[in-house]
């Protein structure tokens, strides 16, 4: 995945599969950060390890650091590796971009707090196809989850099929139904919207108004009145 300073939260995720994929220690390294070697000097001060006194261990730790920044450098433009290029580790790398994109710790919460209710009032518009309704709700939840706000499948299921019932319940009321149908006369728009009556099945007026309801209840008036 490359990263050329649009769709961060897209990037983020496609590239954090692709870490995972590759080794999943590097992905520990630059989530948790390596303990880069260091030694405790004359002064009692915790300074970086001489790469001349480096041992094995020393050395597998630094190389897999120098993997992971590798592999983020390369996944960025110029830009990007100009914010970056003075990281000493990867995490620190992840994280400048994570801020530079996502904002801090009261800056991502304050945009859960905004996108949770997004998904909380989220309805299906009028006019709007299961797919675009679809695209839309997705849109949402997975920039939830690019800023660590998870919601199961279960739950995303169960929430889009009570908008969609809630939204059929509203048609019904008018006694009929909402769809759009493809037209492909020149001209006309490739889609439009038609009534289909719930009485007889046939397009361009409610069932309240039906022809066939009416001879109905004509029909029953007559009986009532010979009845009578």
């Amino acid at each position: 995945p490359f990263f050329d300073g649009n769709n961060y939260s897209h990037w983020k995720a496609k590239m954090t599969i692709f870490i995972q994929s590759l080794d999943y220690n590097l992905w520990d390294l630059i989530v948790d950060g390596p303990s880069l070697p260091t030694i405790t000097n004359e002064n009692g001060e915790i300074i970086p390890k001489p790469r001349n006194k480096y041992n094995d261990d020393d050395r597998k730790i630094v190389q897999l650091n120098a993997k992971a920044k590798h592999i983020i450098i390369c996944a960025i433009n110029s830009n990007e590796f100009n914010k970056v290029s003075s990281c000493v580790s990867a995490k620190d790398m992840w994280d400048r971009l994570e801020v530079t994109y996502e904002g801090t710790n009261q800056v991502k919460e304050d945009k859960i707090n905004m996108l949770v209710h997004e998904y909380e009032m989220f309805t299906m518009h009028d006019n709007e196809d299961i797919k675009t309704m679809f695209t839309r709700f997705t849109n949402i939840t997975n920039a939830l989850q690019a800023i660590g706000k998870i919601y199961t499948n279960s739950e995303m299921v169960r929430k889009i099929l009570r908008r969609f019932k809630k939204f059929l319940a509203s048609k019904k009321k008018f006694g009929g139904k909402v769809f759009k149908k493809n037209n492909t006369q020149k001209g006309e728009p490739s889609k439009i919207e038609e009534i289909i009556c719930y009485e007889c099945n046939k397009p361009g007026h409610y069932k309240s108004d039906c022809p066939r309801l009416k001879k109905k209840e004509q029909g029953k008036k007559k009986k009532a009145m010979i009845a009578t």
